[in-house]
């Protein structure tokens, strides 16, 4: 009777499967290539991803105030706090055009957040996937991402001009190394 009632019992793992089939195992691997050649890169040109990085930001802060002004203009042009939005969005934009420092700083602290959840999301995953090849690869990945968060806060915000782009740089070198791992048939 005993013996009954333990078959009857359903089973739960705790592990997460993956079914890839070889067009998604491709797509992940051109992926996974794509991510190890622009880390790779961004490692040999630290200063130039944390300044095209910035510009980035600046110009998407740019663009988006424009549009809000836009808007504000044909909407709202007899509020003076409706003009607060648009306002703030170009000032902040063109702050960090003129000064790409102060903006790889802030972006420095932007990141630190981002790696420390990245790295706790990576790790959780990782352990969920382990049975499966290549979890290792995750959990590393996982661990760099927060090893990344603690030396970015330590140099912050001094460093931050040629660390923020070493930083994005050694994450996206990880992140291909993992997706090429977990692919390998």
């Amino acid at each position: 009777m005993r013996r009954q009632r333990e078959l009857d019992t359903p089973v739960y793992y705790s592990t997460l499967s993956i079914v890839m089939d070889e067009p998604l195992r491709r797509r992940l691997r051109n992926m996974g290539w794509l991510l190890v050649l622009l880390g790779g890169l961004g490692i040999l040109l630290p200063k130039l991803v944390s300044v095209t990085i910035s510009f980035l930001i600046a110009s998407l802060l740019l663009l988006s105030g424009l549009i809000v002004g836009y808007f504000t203009w044909y909407s709202y042009n007899r509020s003076g706090l409706a003009w607060l939005k648009p306002f703030t969005l170009v000032v902040l934009g063109l702050l960090i055009l003129i000064h790409p420092l102060a903006g790889a700083a802030a972006l420095g602290l932007i990141l630190f957040i981002y790696f420390l959840l990245d790295g706790f999301a990576g790790v959780s995953f990782a352990l969920a996937l382990k049975p499966t090849r290549g979890w290792a690869w995750t959990l590393v990945s996982g661990i760099a991402s927060l090893l990344l968060a603690a030396i970015l806060i330590a140099g912050w915000p001094f460093s931050s001009l040629w660390l923020v782009g070493l930083m994005v740089s050694i994450s996206l070198l990880f992140n291909g190394i993992a997706l090429l791992m977990l692919t390998r048939p």
